[in-house]
């Protein structure tokens, strides 16, 4: 009898392969998690590192972390030679504070203050055309300082003439400014780009302005602008507040006046050298005396040549 095929079973998907896939795969479910992470095959590279090099590695890093660390000048860098001591300096200058006249110290100043105004009135103080007008040259600087601060707080709007020229903008206003900002800027432009007024407006005269400025605006920010009009009915006229004078010397840090050292020590020096000299000419020896003819010149006061 001829040998019949034997019929194949329903889950082998290929007739030609001997091993049935669905059974391999319920047979590997069934041995377990541990099994089957044991029989995992791992692709090329990704297999993990070993614990024994993680331990080496660690010990390596250790050592030379520690040779390193003590091990002399290798890191240790120094701008100087070995045994290097730096020299005392005499103390011969002034240990007061760093002083100058006003009128540097309101210029230095009024040039930082200025830069943000360069955009508009320019470095050299020419304006530009359909910008800004000039600054040099202009009464409204060189003039009454109030107009010119209100200017400066409050911005500008509308016709205004300069040196003859009418101008029809906008200036906005500088706000915020303290009272050494405004009155540095104020001394600037009132001293440079040829303008030569020769004063300076000092912290107290612009603090006098801001209290003006403070009672329009009701201590807002900032105010509407001002107008020709407004500017020369109602502002035309000196800031209140002490001067001084530009040669005064001040602290630069605080601007305010400083004595000059040397001058009563020097006083005082020679008004003892003085009283030395005197003591000295009424202790010293007297004018010798004549001695009359016939007398004994024995009996005659002692002289000392």
């Amino acid at each position: 009898m001829a040998d019949t095929p034997t019929p194949e079973a329903p889950d082998r998907p290929d007739p030609g392969e001997s091993l049935n896939v669905s059974r391999a795969h319920a047979a590997r479910g069934e041995a377990g998690a541990a099994v089957t992470r044991e029989k995992r095959i791992e692709e090329s590279g990704r297999e993990p590192v070993p614990l024994w090099i993680l331990l080496a590695c660690g010990v390596v890093l250790l050592i030379g972390g520690g040779v390193m660390g003590a091990g002399g000048r290798l890191f240790d860098y120094s701008p100087h030679y070995e045994g290097y001591v730096r020299a005392d300096f005499e103390a011969g200058g002034r240990s007061g504070p760093v002083t100058d006249t006003i009128m540097n110290a309101l210029m230095r100043r009024g040039a930082k203050v200025y830069s943000k105004c360069t955009g508009c009135h320019q470095s050299n103080g020419q304006g530009a055309p359909g910008v800004a007008p000039p600054l040099a040259g202009s009464d409204w600087v060189t003039g009454n300082t109030e107009r010119l601060s209100m200017i400066i707080l409050f911005g500008l709007q509308g016709k205004i003439t300069v040196k003859g020229t009418d101008w029809n903008l906008v200036m906005p206003s500088q706000m915020p400014l303290d009272q050494v900002e405004l009155a540095a800027v104020m001394t600037y432009v009132r001293n440079s780009f040829g303008n030569e007024t020769g004063d300076v407006v000092t912290p107290e005269q612009a603090a006098n302005a801001l209290a003006l400025f403070r009672e329009e605006t009701g201590g807002a920010a900032f105010g509407p602008p001002k107008t020709e009009q407004i500017l020369l009915e109602k502002h035309d006229r000196m800031l209140e507040g002490g001067a001084f004078d530009p040669g005064t010397m001040v602290d630069l840090e605080t601007l305010e006046p400083v004595e000059e050292d040397g001058g009563g020590e020097e006083d005082g020096e020679d008004g003892e050298d003085g009283e030395a000299g005197d003591g000295g000419s009424e202790a010293g020896p007297e004018a010798p005396m004549d001695v009359p003819e016939g007398a004994d010149p024995a009996a005659a006061p002692a002289t000392t040549e």
